[in-house]
Parts: C-alpha cells; sequence; structure tokens
C-alpha cells in the first residue's frame, strides 16, 4: 500500500512540475487528492484502542493454560485490545520485573496473577499509584490497593473440602493435608478452612501438614513413610489435583488406593485432571476453584469503557464427586464444543473483517481514482475543449463494457444451470435405462445358464426381452429427438392429410390394450374427414404419448375419449381421461423435461410430453392440460387449418409413414400383491414397483422360496408385520415411503429388526451404498443384476441368520449379535424368569407381556432361536431346576413350586423325560456328568 501510495505521489509530482505556471487550482486539486488518498489508507488500517498487560506467576500448569485460554476466548469479542502477556516462570523477583516493562510501555489496565503475595505487593502498589487500573486474579496481595479483585474465597475451598471429608469418614478418622506453595495465600486459606470445618467433628484428627509445591518439590518420601508408620490414615486432602494424582500413586506403590481416600482442589476438564480422576475413582471428590480468566476479561473491559463494575468478584465453587462428576463432564464437554465453534466464528469474522477491510481499501483507492480522473477531467478542460468528447466517448465505452460484463454473468448463470440441468438428466438416464437393461440381461443370462429350456421358457423370456428392447427404443428416439430440437435441427415435413382418419388409425391401435384393461376408449368427433397439413411421425409421437399417459393413469374399467372437431380457423383434439389427476403443482410443470412431483420420475414421461410441446409449437399450433386431482385429465391441442403459417421447406409432396409401435402390456396398471407357495427353505418378501421385474424375481425365486410380493413401501411394511418373512428383497425407488425408509422402518422395530434386507436397485455410486449400508441393508445389489448371484446371496444371507440362531440359542442371555435382537432377548428371558413360578404362565400371556401377537412372538423367537416359544420356556425351566438341584439343598417340591410344576411328581416325571435322571440323581451325579 505505502509503495502504491509513493509511485501515485511520485506521479502528481511530476504532474505538477509539468504544469508549473498554470494557477494555483490545479497545484491545490492535487494536493486535496494526494491528502484524501493518505488519509484514506491511513483509515483503512486499524489500531488498537486499549492495551492490558497480564503478568502470571507461570503458564506451566493446566490451571493457568485454562485461565489464559478462557481469557483470549472472552478478547475475541473485543477485537480492539491488544493483550501483552508475560510468563514468571514461577519466580517473584521476575514477575517483578514484568510488571515494571508493563508499567514502562504505558499498558492502559493491568492483570496480576500473583506468584506470592507479598514480594509482588510494592510494584502492583506503584502500578495503582501512578493510575493504571490493576486487577488481581486468583491470588491476592498483601494491600488492598488495587482495582478489582477476580478469584474464588480459598478459605471456602478448604471449609468445602473439610465438611465432605467429615461426610467421607462419617465422623471419625485419621486425615493427612498437602499444601499448596508454601506461604502463598492459597496454602493459608485453605488449610485454615480446612481446619475449621473439621475441627467440628472431633472424631476427625489431621495428622500431618505437608508442603506439595508440585513443581518444585516432591512429598512421595515423607507421605510413604507417613503412610507406612500410621495404617490408620483414612484420607487425604491435596490443595490441587496434581499433588492429589501424586497422592494416589503413593497410595497404590503401598496397596492403600482402595482403603485411602483423596480429596482434591481445581475441578478441570481434560485427561488426569480433576473431573476425569472423580470420573475414574482415583479421586473420591475435588472441589472446583474456576479460574476467573472470563471474569477478569470482562472486568477490565468494564473499567476500560468506563462501565459499572464489582470490586470485589467472588466466583463460585462447588465440590465434584460421584454424584455429579457425569454431569459436570458433559458439560465441560458442551462448553468445550461450544468455545470450539466461538473460535471458528471467531475466526471467520476475522477473515470476513479483514475482507472487508481490503474491500473498503480498494474503494477508497477506486474513489481516489475516480476523483484523480475528475479532477484531470476538468485540468484538460482548462487545455483543450476537444478533450471533453473523448472524455464522454470513454464513458460511453465504460458503460457498454459494464453492460457486456452483465450479460456475461447472465449467460455463466444459464450455462451453470444448464450444466446443472444436465447432470441429473444423465442421473435420469442412468436410473431409467437400467430398469429394461436388467429385464433383458436377466432373462438372457438366465437362459444362457440353463442346459435345457422349455418352449413356454422361452417363449416367455423372449417376449419379456423384446418389450423393453421397445421400451429402450422408444427412449433412444425420444432423446434423439429431444437433441435436434434444442440444437435447432429439427425441421417439419408436412403434408395436407386426413386429420379425422389419421387419428382414428392411432386410436384403433390402443384397442387391444382398451379392451385388456377394460377401459371404455372413443373417438367423438361430427367430421366425417378434415384436411390438415401436418408432419404425420411427429404428430403421431405426440397423440401416443397423450395415449400413453391416459392408459397409465386411468384405473381398470375407466373411460379415455379422444375429441376431434374445429374451433374457428384451427382444429382441436382433446384427449380426456378420468384417471388420477394431477396436482395444481403437477399441472403447471406437465411440459417440463424434469418434473415429477410427489410421483416417482419417469423418463418416458418426461420426455414425451415435453418432446410434445416441441412438435405442438413447430406446427404453429398449442398444447395445454387440465386436470384435478381425483377428477382426471384433458390435454388440448390446437393445430391451424391451411398452409400459410408454414415455409416452402416444410411442406413435401410425401406424407411420413413411421408410426409408433403399441405393445397390450405396456404400461399396465400395478399387479396384485403376488404370493407364491415354494420350497420350506424359507419366505421371501419382495418390493418392487415394476411390476415385470416384480413378476419376473417371483417366478424366478418361487422355485426356491415361498415369495410374497408387493409394489410399494407401505404395502410392503404391512406384509413384513404381517408374514415375518426370513428374507426381505426391496428396490430403493418406491412409491410413498422409499426403500431407505422401509429398511430403517424395519431395523428399527422389534417385531421385524431380525430380517435381512438385500437392496436391489439401479443406484449403483458409493454414496448411494454408504446410505443404503446407513439404512442398515445387509446386501446392496445394482442393476442390471446377475440371478445366480442374487440367489447366492439370499442363501448366503438365511445360512449367516441360521448360524446367528444357533448361537443365539446356546446361552439364555447372548453376549454378542444384533443389539436390537438381544434387547429382544434379553426382555423375553426376564418376563419368562420373572413368572417361572406361575404354572398358568403360558405362550398368550407373555405375547401380552411383549406386546406382539402370537403369531409375531412365535416367528420372531423361530427366526432368531430356531425353536418355538413353549421350547424356549421348557429350556429356562430346566436351566433353572439344575441351577437349584446343583447350588441349593432345597426339597424337591419347593424347585417344583419354584419352577412353575403343580407337584414334585410332575417336576420328576418332566425333568426325567428331558434329561434321562430324575431330579435326586441328577443331584447326587458329578458335575461334568
Amino acid at each position: 500500500m505505502s509503495t502504491l501510495i509513493n509511485q501515485f505521489i511520485t506521479f502528481g509530482s511530476s504532474l505538477l512540475h509539468s504544469s508549473a505556471g498554470r494557477g494555483k487550482k490545479a497545484n491545490f486539486a492535487w494536493l486535496a487528492v494526494c491528502w484524501l488518498l493518505i488519509t484514506s489508507c491511513q483509515s483503512a488500517t486499524e489500531n488498537k484502542s486499549f492495551r492490558i498487560g497480564f503478568s502470571q506467576r507461570t503458564g506451566a500448569d493446566t490451571w493457568r493454560k485454562t485461565m489464559l485460554e478462557s481469557m483470549n476466548q472472552e478478547l475475541s469479542f473485543n477485537p480492539e485490545i491488544d493483550f501483552i502477556v508475560k510468563d514468571a516462570g514461577g519466580q517473584s523477583s521476575r514477575q517483578v520485573q514484568q510488571i515494571q516493562e508493563l508499567i514502562n510501555q504505558q499498558v492502559d489496565l493491568l492483570i496480576v496473577s500473583p506468584n506470592a503475595a507479598r514480594p509482588i505487593t510494592p510494584i502492583v502498589e506503584k502500578a495503582y499509584q501512578q493510575g493504571i487500573p490493576v486487577i488481581v486474579v486468583d491470588r491476592r496481595t498483601a494491600s488492598d490497593q488495587y482495582t478489582a479483585y477476580v478469584g474464588a474465597d480459598n478459605v471456602e475451598v478448604g471449609r468445602t473440602a473439610g465438611l465432605y471429608a467429615n461426610a467421607l469418614l462419617k465422623g471419625r478418622g485419621n486425615v493427612v493435608e498437602i499444601g499448596e506453595s508454601p506461604g502463598s495465600s492459597a496454602d493459608i486459606d485453605r488449610h485454615r478452612g480446612f481446619v475449621e470445618a473439621i475441627h467440628q467433628h472431633p472424631g476427625i484428627r489431621l495428622v500431618a501438614k505437608l508442603e506439595g509445591d508440585w513443581d518444585k518439590r516432591s512429598f512421595a518420601e515423607k507421605l510413604t513413610r507417613l503412610l507406612s508408620d500410621q495404617p490408620t490414615i483414612q484420607l487425604i486432602f491435596a490443595q490441587n489435583d496434581r499433588t492429589a494424582l501424586k497422592a494416589h500413586a503413593v497410595c497404590q506403590k503401598l496397596g492403600l488406593e482402595q482403603r485411602v481416600k483423596i480429596i482434591g482442589v481445581d475441578g478441570l476438564p481434560g485427561k488426569n485432571e480433576g473431573i476425569d480422576l472423580v470420573d475414574r475413582g482415583i479421586l473420591s471428590a475435588t472441589v472446583l476453584y474456576p479460574t476467573g480468566g472470563k471474569e477478569a476479561i470482562r472486568t477490565a473491559v468494564a473499567i476500560l469503557q468506563k462501565q459499572p463494575f464489582r470490586r470485589e468478584n467472588r466466583l463460585p465453587i462447588t465440590l465434584i464427586d460421584s454424584s455429579n462428576v457425569r454431569i459436570m463432564k458433559f458439560q465441560n464437554e458442551k462448553v468445550i464444543e461450544q468455545q470450539a465453534d466461538i473460535v471458528k466464528q471467531s475466526q471467520r469474522i476475522s477473515y470476513l473483517t479483514q475482507t472487508y477491510a481490503s474491500q473498503k481499501n480498494t474503494l477508497y483507492i477506486t474513489f481516489a481514482s475516480l476523483m484523480v480522473v475528475m479532477l484531470l477531467g476538468i485540468w484538460a478542460l482548462y487545455l483543450i475543449r476537444a478533450k471533453q468528447a473523448a472524455y464522454q466517448t470513454l464513458e460511453k465505452q465504460n458503460e457498454e463494457i459494464l453492460n457486456q460484463k452483465n450479460q456475461i454473468e447472465t449467460v455463466s448463470q444459464q450455462a451453470r444451470l444448464a450444466t446443472e440441468e444436465k447432470l441429473r438428466f444423465y442421473s435420469y438416464i442412468s436410473h431409467e435405462f437400467n430398469t429394461p437393461l436388467s429385464l433383458i440381461l436377466t432373462p438372457t443370462e438366465d437362459l444362457l445358464s440353463k442346459k435345457n429350456v422349455s418352449p413356454h421358457d422361452l417363449r416367455s423370456s423372449l417376449s419379456l426381452v423384446q418389450k423393453n428392447a421397445y421400451r429402450l427404443l422408444r427412449l433412444v428416439d425420444q432423446m434423439l429427438d429431444l437433441r435436434k430440437t434444442d440444437a435447432g435441427k429439427l425441421r417439419l415435413r408436412t403434408a395436407e392429410q386426413d386429420l379425422v382418419a389419421f387419428v382414428r388409425d392411432i386410436v384403433h391401435d390402443f384397442r387391444r390394450k382398451a379392451e385388456k384393461q377394460r377401459i371404455d376408449l372413443q373417438l367423438l368427433t361430427d367430421l366425417p374427414a378434415q384436411p390438415l397439413w401436418f408432419d404425420a411421425e411427429k404428430l403421431d409421437k405426440v397423440l401416443f404419448n397423450l395415449l400413453s399417459n391416459a392408459f397409465k393413469y386411468t384405473p381398470k374399467g375407466g373411460l379415455i375419449h379422444v375429441r376431434l372437431n374445429r374451433v374457428g380457423e384451427q382444429v382441436r383434439i382433446q384427449v380426456e381421461d378420468n384417471g388420477a389427476g394431477m396436482t395444481p403443482e403437477e399441472k403447471d410443470h406437465a411440459f417440463d423435461l424434469f418434473f415429477s412431483g410427489s410421483r416417482p420420475f419417469d423418463l418416458a414421461k418426461g420426455l414425451g410430453l415435453a418432446l410434445s410441446l416441441e412438435f405442438i409449437q413447430l406446427h404453429r399450433g398449442d398444447i395445454s392440460v387440465q386436470s384435478e386431482k381425483g377428477q382426471g385429465t384433458t390435454f388440448t391441442i390446437l393445430l391451424p387449418l391451411g398452409n400459410q403459417h408454414l415455409d416452402s421447406t416444410e411442406m413435401v409432396d410425401t406424407p411420413s409413414q413411421q408410426r409408433m409401435i403399441v405393445d397390450a402390456g405396456d404400461e399396465e396398471m400395478p399387479a396384485p400383491p403376488i404370493t407364491l407357495p415354494g420350497k420350506q427353505t424359507g419366505t421371501l418378501l419382495i418390493i418392487e414397483d415394476n411390476d415385470e421385474l416384480r413378476t419376473f424375481l417371483a417366478a424366478r425365486l418361487g422355485s426356491e422360496f415361498e415369495i410374497v410380493a408387493e409394489n410399494n413401501g407401505e404395502a410392503g411394511w404391512e406384509r413384513a408385520l404381517e408374514t415375518i418373512p426370513d428374507l426381505i428383497i426391496s428396490d430403493i425407488m418406491l412409491p410413498g415411503m422409499d426403500g431407505l425408509q422401509l429398511t430403517q422402518r424395519i431395523k428399527a422395530d422389534l417385531r421385524t429388526s431380525h430380517i435381512p434386507v438385500i437392496l436391489l436397485t439401479a443406484k449403483g455410486q458409493m454414496e448411494q451404498r454408504i446410505e443404503g449400508t446407513r439404512a442398515g441393508a445387509d446386501a446392496y445389489i445394482t442393476k442390471p443384476f446377475n440371478t445366480t448371484f442374487l440367489l447366492e446371496t439370499l442363501r448366503t444371507t438365511l445360512a449367516n441368520r441360521q448360524k446367528l440362531q444357533q448361537r443365539f440359542a446356546s446361552d439364555l442371555l447372548p453376549q454378542s449379535g444384533n443389539r436390537q435382537e438381544k434387547k429382544f432377548l434379553n426382555e423375553l428371558t426376564a418376563l419368562i424368569e420373572q413368572h417361572l413360578s406361575d404354572p398358568a404362565f403360558g405362550v398368550e400371556m407373555l405375547s401380552r407381556e411383549m406386546g406382539l401377537s402370537r403369531v409375531q412372538l412365535y416367528r420372531k423367537v423361530q427366526a432368531l432361536l430356531d425353536m418355538n416359544v413353549m421350547d424356549y420356556l421348557t429350556e429356562i425351566r430346566l436351566k433353572k431346576a439344575k441351577y437349584l438341584l446343583r447350588e441349593t439343598t432345597k426339597p424337591m417340591a419347593q424347585i417344583a413350586d419354584e419352577t412353575g410344576f403343580n407337584s414334585a411328581a410332575y417336576f420328576t416325571t418332566f425333568f426325567k423325560q428331558h434329561t434321562q435322571k430324575t431330579p435326586s440323581e441328577y443331584r447326587k451325579s458329578p458335575v461334568g456328568a
């Protein structure tokens, strides 16, 4: 910045010399501009408003590091403060020297954390007497010449520890105290408070007080000798947590860690600090001694800003023991998280501030440059008026550049949106193509893998392949047409033809499909013939798409009417149905390429309606839609008569003869739920909205599994609760509840959490696989898939489930496995054991207590343990009886009563049937027998 200013001034000076003698106005103007530029740049550089000096005794321990961190966090809200920190390293003489340095630097306020009270007092008084506000933190000085004090009451700290010591020892015992730095105010006050508290209880005796200046000398040898000589010592009060941890190490070495209780002071968060030590059971308690860093900064800001403040700031203390340590630990973790967020926000604010300052400097420079241009223009006006025209031209060019810039930004925005649309389009293409490809590749691979294929299977598979090949062909044709439309290369090839006969032929092509779905399909017109110039190929595609959509959303027994009549100088074609209809949002976006509303996306529908709009507009016509939800839909096409609206290049002699192929089985209404009995390998629930794929999977897997199939997530969930299947195969893109939501619901429900779920989907990217796995899916198979691989996956999953059954059945309370299944078995076993002595307790009562139906309970237990509920109840009765026979001397009648038998005789018969021994023989037999 300074270099730029110097260059600017040099340029101005040379300009002034060149214009010498031309008057004082130019010189004055130039000096004004230089002054404006310099003052603007100087104002952009922000200086600190206040300087605070902080002298601390040492920053080596965690407590004082925490104090400094809290100060810096509070200072982040006051960026105008320059904070100078001096660390005395635990030396009073050095701290005196550093405070004098801060006084010499003329700080606005001084914060002191004394190393020792008396050596520091004179220099603190000196600063105070020179008019520098002084805040004393933590430990006091030996005088009251200070502005404010921030710290906890050390006498109260000692008193709190003494009261808790009495509670731990129940009023009787021997205690050892380990002090702070000898002679410090903290050591004296904490000792005084502790002694006052324990003297209220004559049964508690202070055996000794050891010096515990943790960073200078060791008390381990003295404490070891004291504990060895006096084994009756029951409690140690250490005046800080670091000393307490060392005392615990001494007790641990002597094997006294369980007998001798330890109380510490500080209560800091973090590993091996007070809260952690209490949580781990190393300390019985710690007295929370707040650092006061944040309060010191707040008090300092209030003093500097001439706001009211308190001279004595007593920080609250509290005792942390096993009853509240988890809460304190959780609160500290939350505070740390919030502090981290504050740091991030502060960094962000700092970044934005720098950006703002940079932009402000740029604005100042720009403003100054504009001023220079204006003044140079005025100055040039005195030299030659002809340059005024050039200046005006330059302004016009600037405006043109700005307009071009705005146009470029607009084009760039449109290009970005177009890129996003393309990416979404490619995603839709991959999904839409995968299902028909699966129905082509999977039956083909299935045929190739078989040695002998029956004519019926061959014809059925080839018919499925042909149907989906035509579907792919239609999609590709529509995509090519859309590409030609976007490129502007799509041209009309119109010829004059009879529109009535043309529409009648198209409606006739859909006749077989209408009969199969019992739909009333009619062409209603009062025109015997109607000549019209139109492109037969494109209008055929339009009517084909409109009729296909009408069949897709019209239920069986509904109606589809095609109306054709003249309205003035136009021909009107209407395709009307009484199907599902559209919501207002769906109607407004009916012709948008990628909009699907609440329905699952259908590429064929999106392409078809978008192309229909393009084709009709090419004919200079119009297409619109009227629809209400549940009231049906009507598409209206208006085409102009004559050929005045057409170019000569758009009219040909021979009309196109290409026609769309109508498949009677295409786009049928959803088939009813499938239920196929199969081998007793297990029950398989298939949830797939594509009717052909669902039917194919049911037929292919029905030879090995009992098949149950549904076409949407809600119905699949209801069927899962009803049948409790052994396996579930589900697509992800389902109407309503999708496959991921269904999987999460299955895994979260106690009744179905044990059922393996295999997701079969066209979404094959890694992010989508991870999402499926997080939802709880046991396997993730992408389309197109190999049926052999799918079948082997089902077999392996079922085999693993059986192994899990055996592991669960090996013990009453399993130690591994799915958490939901383990919880279910724990609750089941607990209920059985709770009612074990009740002979009337059975499956009915058990299912009621578990909140399940009898069938659901039976299938759930059978799936997890490979045994029915009664067998499991019997197993628990036997285990309880064996335990009572081995471990107690209770008589048979009492054991029979406790295990739910009406009589000892019935118990003996039951026990012998299952163990081949009578209860007496089992009690007398060796343990391993």
